[in-house]
C-alpha cells in the first residue's frame, strides 16, 4: 500500500477504515504506540502500517534500530539474592577498623528500619587489578583480571529491599507484576536474528528459579511471543519439545500445517487476538527448535582449551561454566537476550547472606568467578565483546552492619549497591558513583534501576523515551512515564 493511499480520507485497510485499523493496531496487536506512527502534522509515516502488519504476522521479525547501535545482544548475569558490594567490588577500608563496633547508620531491609547497627568488617582482602588499578576482593581473582574491560556502577539504587518486588523491578522496571521484562522489550523493539531459536532465553540455577518464578521473564501485557524461554544447558534443552514417540517428521509437519490453516482462518476475522497470533508463531518456533536447540546446547565440539577456560574441567565451576559457554553460543546464533541466574529458590542456595556471610559468598563466588571471566575473555578474543553487552549484579546489595546481635550476615540494602557492565560500547576500566564510607547508601552519581535499563536500550540502538507499547490507553515504556536517562559516564 502506498503512503498516498494510506493518507486518503476514509481510506480502508483489510476491509476496515483507517481509524479502526489504527485503533486496533494500537490497542490490539503490538503497536509502537500512536505517537510513533504519526509525524508532527498528524500524517501517517510511510511504511508504518506495513511495519505493523509484519510485526503481527511475525512478532520476532528483525526490525531496524532507532539509531546506530553499539550492541546487538545482551547477556545478563543475575546474582540472585543480593551480593554484598563491600565484600566484592567496592573497597571500604573504614569497615575493617570498625568491625564489631555499633555505629549510627540508617538501614532498611528484611529486619525493618533501624538507626544503628553492629559493623561486620569485610571477610576478604582487596587488591588492585589491571591498568586502571581497580580494587577487587579476593572473592573474584579471575574477574579481577578483566577489570580494564568493565565499568563499575557503585551507586545503584532500587525502590524495594524485599526480594520479590526488587526482582520484578530489576527485570521489568516495576515493583508490581504484570509488566514486560527487559528481554521482552528488547525483542519487541528489535526482533530476533534467528528464526529457529527463541529471542529471549533464561537459564536458571539447578537448585531452582527465583522468587515469583516466571513473572521475572514474562512478557506481561505484550503478546506471549516476547516472553523468555527456559533453556537447560544439558540434556533436553526445552522440556516437552521432543516430538511425540511414534510420530514422523512429515506427519507432524502435516498436522501443523492443518492446524495453522484453521488458526489463520480464525485469526483473519479476529485480527486483534494477540494470543492466537502468538500461538501460531510459537508452534512454528517449537517445530524449528526441535532441530536447532539440541545443536545449540551441544558443547562436545568446543575445544578442550575453551571448555577449560569456562571451568568445565572443575566440579565446582562446571555447571555455571556450561551455561556461560552456552550463552556465548546462543549469541553467535543470533539470540538477542540471555539471562543466567546464579542462586536458586532457597536462602541457602543463593546470595542472600543473612547468616554466614563468609561461607555463602565463598560458595557462590567460587562457582561463578572463573566461568564469568572465561565468558568475557572468550567473547573478547572472538571479537564478539564489542557487540555483546554483559551485565553483572543482583536485585540489590547488602548492609555494612549485621542483621542481628550475634550473626555475621548482612541484611538487604537498596540504598546503594554495585553492578558492572562490559562490552557493547561500554567504557572499560572505569568506576562511577560511590556510597558513603560504610558502603551503606549512594552519595554521588546516584543511579536507579531505570537508568540501567535506559542504558541497555540506548546501547542496542533503542530510544528509551520512544520505545512504547500501547496498552490500557497509554503509551507504556520500560522506563515509566517519568522516563530515565542512560548512564552517560560509562558510554564510550
Amino acid at each position: 500500500m502506498s503512503s498516498t493511499h494510506q493518507n486518503k480520507p476514509g481510506g480502508s485497510f483489510c476491509g476496515r477504515t483507517r481509524r479502526e485499523f489504527l485503533w486496533q493496531a494500537g490497542a490490539g496487536f503490538t503497536s509502537l504506540g500512536l505517537i510513533d506512527m504519526f509525524t508532527r502534522d498528524g500524517v501517517l509515516k510511510p511504511g508504518a502500517l506495513a511495519d505493523e502488519v509484519t510485526r503481527s504476522a511475525n512478532p520476532l521479525a528483525v526490525r531496524p534500530p532507532m539509531f546506530t547501535p553499539k550492541a546487538k545482544s545482551v547477556i545478563f548475569l543475575f546474582m540472585y539474592g543480593g551480593p554484598s558490594q563491600v565484600d566484592t567490588f567496592e573497597y571500604k577500608p573504614k569497615l575493617y577498623e570498625l568491625d564489631g563496633q555499633t555505629v549510627p547508620v540508617k538501614t532498611f531491609g528484611r529486619g525493618g528500619k533501624k538507626n544503628e547497627g553492629r559493623v561486620v568488617g569485610p571477610k576478604w582482602k582487596f587488591k588492585p587489578y589491571g591498568e586502571c588499578g581497580k580494587m577487587v576482593s579476593d572473592l573474584f581473582p579471575n574477574i579481577g583480571s578483566c577489570v580494564d574491560d568493565l565499568a563499575f556502577l557503585h551507586s545503584m539504587t532500587a525502590d524495594s529491599p524485599i526480594h520479590g518486588s526488587a526482582m520484578l523491578q530489576m527485570n521489568t522496571g516495576k515493583i508490581l507484576s504484570g509488566s514486560p521484562c527487559l528481554g521482552s522489550w528488547v525483542n519487541y523493539g528489535l526482533g530476533s536474528e534467528n528464526e529457529n531459536l527463541p529471542g529471549f532465553v533464561v537459564m536458571l540455577d539447578p537448585t531452582g528459579g527465583p522468587i515469583s518464578g516466571a513473572k521475572n521473564w514474562s512478557s506481561g501485557y505484550m503478546p506471549a511471543s516476547y516472553q523468555g524461554t527456559l533453556l537447560r544447558s544439558a540434556g533436553v534443552p526445552v522440556l516437552d519439545l521432543k516430538r511425540a514417540e511414534g510420530m514422523s517428521e512429515s506427519t507432524q509437519r502435516q498436522l501443523l500445517e492443518t492446524l495453522n490453516t484453521y488458526n489463520t482462518d480464525h485469526l483473519a476475522i479476529r485480527s486483534d487476538n494477540t494470543n492466537l497470533a502468538a500461538r501460531i508463531a510459537s508452534y512454528e518456533l517449537a517445530y524449528a527448535m526441535q532441530s536447532h536447540a539440541p545443536e545449540a546446547v551441544d558443547l562436545s565440539n568446543e575445544p578442550e582449551e575453551t571448555q577449560s577456560l569456562y571451568g568445565l574441567d572443575d566440579d565446582k565451576t562446571r555447571e555455571f561454566g556450561r551455561r556461560c559457554l552456552l550463552a556465548r553460543r546462543l549469541v553467535e546464533r543470533g539470540v538477542r537476550f540471555i539471562q543466567l541466574y546464579s542462586g536458586g529458590a532457597h536462602n541457602d542456595s543463593n546470595w542472600d547472606a543473612h547468616g554466614d556471610l563468609e561461607n555463602n559468598h565463598n560458595y557462590h563466588a567460587g562457582r561463578t568467578d572463573k566461568p564469568i571471566a572465561g565468558l568475557l575473555k572468550d567473547l573478547k578474543r572472538r571479537g564478539m565483546l564489542d557487540e555483546t553487552l554483559v551485565i553483572w549484579g543482583g536485585e540489590f546489595g547488602r548492609q555494612p552492619t549485621a542483621e542481628n546481635a550475634t550473626g555475621t550476615g548482612r541484611d538487604h540494602n537498596a540504598y546503594g549497591f554495585t553492578m558492572w557492565m562490559a562490552g557493547g560500547g561500554i567504557k572499560g576500566g572505569v568506576s562511577v558513583g560511590e556510597t558513603d564510607e560504610l558502603g551503606n547508601a549512594a552519595i554521588s552519581d546516584r543511579f536507579h534501576v531505570k537508568n540501567l535499563h535506559a542504558t541497555v536500550l540506548r546501547q542496542l540502538g533503542l530510544d528509551p523515551e520512544h520505545l512504547t507499547y500501547f496498552y490500557n490507553g497509554l503509551d507504556q515504556k520500560l522506563v515509566g512515564v517519568e522516563g530515565a536517562e542512560p548512564i552517560q559516564q560509562i558510554i564510550a
